[in-house]
C-alpha cells in the first residue's frame, strides 16, 4: 500500500511530514515580520491541509509493540493540528494576535510530538528494516539445511544459517524457497505464517512476501525479505547461500 511507503522501500511518513512542519515553521518566522500576515495565514492553512496525509502514513507505520508511545505522538500532533486550525480561523477574521499565540502554541505541540516521534524511530525502531543485518551475519558459501526428504511440499519449515533463522518452503520435488525467517517489519516469524499462492504472510501484522524473491507485495513491511539461493548436493542435502555470496 502506498501509505506504508512500499514503492519507496522505506516509510512514507518522514517525507510527507516535511510539508506541514515546514509550512508551520515558516509561518512562525513570518509572524515575527511586520506586514506578513497574509503569507503566514496561507502557510498555516497549507500545514493544516497537508497534515492529514502525513498523519495517515504515520498511523500505518507503528505497530502494537509501540502502542503507548505511538498514541502519545498522535495526541501531540492532533493537538498541534487543532491549535493551528483555530489559529487559521482567528487569522481569517483579522484577529492576528490570538492567531499568532495559537500558532506558537501549535508549534510547541509539534516540537513535543516530534521528540516522541524520534523516540519511536530511533529507540523503538518503528518502520525500520529489521532484516538489514542479515547479509552481515551469514558467512559466504553454501550452508547445509538437511536432507530434502525432511521438507514437506507446501509446508513452512524453520532452519538456521549461522546466526540467522530462515524459512524453507518446498514448492515441488526439486523446487525450494528460502527467506530470512524474521519479518523485515517487526521480526515476526514467517515460518509460523500461512503459505499460499507462492507467498508467505507474517502472522504478526499481515505483511505478505513473495517466496520466489522475498518481495513485499502487501502489508506494512516497506523492505523486501532477504532471499537465499538453493541447490541440492550429491548426497541429497538442501544447501543455501545468499545470492551475492561466493
Amino acid at each position: 500500500m502506498c501509505r506504508h511507503g512500499r514503492p519507496l522501500g522505506h516509510p512514507l511518513h518522514p517525507a510527507l511530514v516535511q510539508l506541514p512542519v515546514g509550512a508551520w515553521l515558516s509561518a512562525a518566522v513570518l509572524d515575527c515580520v511586520p506586514g506578513s500576515e497574509y503569507a503566514a495565514r496561507v502557510l498555516v492553512a497549507v500545514g493544516v491541509v497537508t497534515a492529514a496525509p502525513a498523519a495517515l502514513t504515520d498511523w500505518a507505520d507503528w505497530a502494537e509493540q509501540q502502542m503507548r508511545t505511538g498514541l502519545l505522538h498522535a495526541v501531540s500532533m492532533a493537538a498541534a493540528v487543532g491549535l493551528y486550525g483555530v489559529s487559521w480561523a482567528a487569522r481569517s477574521r483579522g484577529r492576528n494576535v490570538p492567531g499568532h499565540v495559537l500558532g506558537f502554541a501549535g508549534l510547541a505541540a509539534v516540537g513535543g510530538g516530534a521528540m516522541v516521534g524520534g523516540h519511536l524511530a530511533y529507540r523503538q525502531a518503528a518502520g525500520v528494516n529489521k532484516t538489514e543485518p542479515v547479509p552481515h551475519l551469514v558467512e559466504p558459501g553454501w550452508h547445509t539445511l538437511g536432507p530434502i526428504t525432511r521438507f514437506t511440499v507446501g509446508e513452512a519449515s524453520r532452519r538456521v544459517v549461522g546466526e540467522v533463522p530462515v524459512l524453507v518452503v518446498r514448492e515441488a520435488d526439486n523446487v525450494f524457497h528460502v527467506l530470512a525467517d524474521r519479518c523485515s517489519h517487526f521480526s515476526g516469524s514467517l515460518s509460523e505464517g500461512e503459505v499460499t499462492d507462492g507467498c508467505v504472510t507474517c502472522p504478526w501484522h499481515g505483511s505478505v512476501f513473495r517466496l520466489l524473491d522475498g518481495w513485499n507485495v502487501d502489508g506494512p513491511a516497506t523492505a523486501p525479505q532477504p532471499w537465499f539461493a538453493t541447490r541440492t548436493d550429491s548426497n541429497g542435502n538442501l544447501q543455501t547461500r545468499l545470492p551475492e555470496a561466493g
